[in-house]
């Protein structure tokens, strides 16, 4: 984060989550004034709270699907990040509604008291399941999209810049399979493996930040910022671990669970139409046409791309020794490594 956000005020909802805090210390190192933190979870935030010891992090009890609550944390702040939703693939299929309430009516709430209290810009966190959603999570993260999209097409002149992030899996982060793999190693069980030639983009928690603070900084209106990922198969990332963790690879095949895919998908074909490539990131700039559709339907539009969608069985895909290097850089599974190397000593008689 540049040094040009030092003495700045900040607003994360979902700020007790895996994403939050990493955004709040990287925040406050680099000289925030005031990070605010919007959550439902007082205990995570009390945990939090010791944990970091800063006057400067400020803690809101409420939910964004309350307006009220939204519009009370963002009065005074100059930049918000919204993480708050459900994440839960089987959970927003059993209670889409619960999905609805929280991850597009919230957002919209979001939305809307940011351009209320006149906070600057706005960054959305949406994923790869938002594109050809086929769950409930996937649909709402859509319409998330959506609603920034609308905003920034029916409000040209908003004084809140609102734009999306959109990527894959993040390493270890709630919710992430590693660490129940991890638990499943030191328990001496079979690993539960969905189905093994499933795919998924793979992202360190540092990176998803990255791709964030990318869009805070350079995004437009409605712009969807992507960042590149690397990919691969469940059943080599279950073997990954149990050859860093020195286990026999057992697996116990489950099936795709409710609403999961075999593979996911980054950015659809048409996206890559009109996005700009900047190495690491893609961004998607907004349809911004309005509802005049008469040159479509009486002249027709003979461009015609031909792309292909980038997805997680056509990206790169590691083999088992580069899943493994990159599963020693994470912080969490080298302490885990860490633990299982220190020698056992012997009690005192």
């Amino acid at each position: 984060m540049t040094s040009s956000l030092s003495g700045r005020r900040f607003l994360i909802t979902g700020g007790t989550g895996s994403f939050g805090q990493t955004m709040v210390t990287r925040l406050l190192n680099a000289g925030a004034a005031e990070v605010r933190v919007l959550s439902r979870d007082e205990s995570k935030q009390d945990a939090m709270r010791h944990r970091l010891r800063d006057d400067r992090v400020r803690y809101y009890v409420g939910d964004v699907r309350d307006y009220d609550s939204t519009v009370k944390a963002s009065r005074g702040v100059e930049y918000v990040f919204h993480a708050a939703a459900l994440k839960q693939v089987p959970s927003c299929e059993f209670f889409p509604l619960e999905a609805v309430r929280t991850n597009v009516l919230g957002s919209a709430n979001v939305v809307d008291a940011c351009e209320r209290n006149g906070v600057e810009a706005l960054v959305l966190l949406s994923t790869d399941k938002a594109v050809y959603p086929v769950n409930a999570m996937g649909m709402t993260k859509a319409l998330m999209e959506k609603v920034a999209q609308a905003h920034a097409r029916n409000n040209p002149g908003a004084r809140t810049r609102v734009c999306c992030v959109r990527y894959g899996n993040v390493m270890y982060s709630r919710g992430s399979v590693i660490p129940l793999f991890i638990d499943q190693i030191r328990n001496g069980v079979p690993l539960t493996v969905t189905e093994p030639a499933m795919t998924r983009f793979l992202m360190s928690l540092e990176q998803s930040v990255e791709l964030v603070e990318h869009a805070f900084h350079h995004g437009q209106p409605g712009d969807v910022f992507i960042r590149k990922a690397d990919a691969c198969t469940i059943g080599d990332l279950a073997t990954a671990l149990c050859n860093l963790f020195g286990v026999p690879a057992k697996f116990d095949v489950l099936g795709i669970r409710h609403g999961e895919k075999l593979y996911e998908t980054l950015a659809s074909r048409e996206d890559l139409a009109r996005a700009e490539d900047f190495g690491e990131f893609l961004r998607v700039p907004v349809d911004s046409r309005d509802l005049n559709y008469a040159l479509y339907f009486e002249e027709g539009d003979t461009n015609r791309d031909h792309r292909v969608d980038y997805h997680s069985h056509n990206a790169r895909r590691l083999d088992v020794a580069e899943v493994m290097a990159l599963l020693r850089t994470l912080p969490e599974v080298g302490a885990h490594l860490d633990e299982i190397a220190l020698p056992t000593v012997a009690a005192h008689p």
